[in-house]
């Protein structure tokens, strides 16, 4: 089992790693213990987190939670290999953090966040970030005040599910992750889960905290959004490399989720 870590930035009180996992599922997890208040971005793989707050898989686009001393194990029971891009906050700085959102607490109560839609503006700056080491600190203040505000207002804990409905959504995900330009129909997925297609809809969204659909979509717009900063290609060619056959609907759910137009989105770089 390997984990490489990359420091992207650093500053008083928080820093961010660019973190490569390879382990698999021959590799035995093994206890660890958060240092900081982390928030971690997958942006490749999956994996199972296990933490006091609950059990999650982590999927791209979720956030991992973990709070300061807090003991966690991440496993790949089920497939190999995760990236995730981490945001590390000492107590004392997030609690400043904390302090300026309403009804926020400086503990999480959940492991994960799931892919949403309100976070897809901060989580595409942040893989953006990658490339722009002048913004990190501003990308890792909106995160955490942003992830603040979602708990605030309330989410749902993750529900229970089997190891075997883990290990078959699990693999769709995959699926998802590498095919997400094209149409992959939730029929076909269910068949490959071996599940029908009403059971696989509601095992997926209980495994991953969205529908098969939303987190197809929101993959696409999140890979979108970061085309359109490290490429110089045309609005077109973004939206069909991402698995938009038609470039106004791209426009209408882009603008819909991030709150502005690809141009005016591009344009703030």
């Amino acid at each position: 089992m390997g984990i490489r870590s990359r420091q992207v930035a650093s500053g008083q009180g928080w820093r961010v790693d660019d973190v490569t996992c390879n382990s698999g599922p021959r590799d035995r997890p093994f206890d660890e213990r958060h240092s900081s208040v982390c928030i971690a971005l997958v942006t490749e793989g999956s994996f199972q987190y296990r933490t006091a707050q609950g059990s999650a898989v982590m999927a791209p686009g979720s956030l991992m939670l973990g709070n300061v001393g807090a003991c966690f194990t991440c496993g790949h029971e089920h497939r190999a290999g995760d990236r995730c891009l981490s945001f590390h906050f000492t107590a004392e700085y997030f609690e400043r953090i904390v302090a300026c959102v309403p009804r926020a607490r400086p503990e999480f109560k959940l492991a994960r966040l799931p892919p949403m839609e309100r976070l897809l503006p901060v989580l595409s700056d942040a893989q953006v970030m990658l490339h722009d080491g002048d913004a990190v600190e501003e990308v890792a203040l909106r995160l955490a005040g942003d992830v603040c505000t979602v708990l605030a207002e309330g989410t749902r804990a993750c529900p229970a599910f089997t190891a075997r409905d883990e290990k078959r959504v699990t693999a769709a995900v995959r699926r998802v992750e590498v095919e997400a330009a094209d149409r992959i129909p939730l029929n076909e997925l269910a068949r490959e889960a071996a599940m029908s297609p009403y059971h696989f809809l509601r095992v997926f969204e209980r495994v991953v905290g969205v529908t098969p659909g939303q987190y197809m979509l929101r993959t696409r717009l999140q890979r979108a959004a970061v085309l359109l900063r490290r490429s110089s290609l045309g609005i077109a060619t973004v939206a069909a490399e991402c698995g938009f056959g038609d470039l106004s609907t791209f426009n209408r759910q882009f603008r819909r989720a991030l709150r502005m137009t690809p141009n005016q989105y591009r344009g703030r770089a």
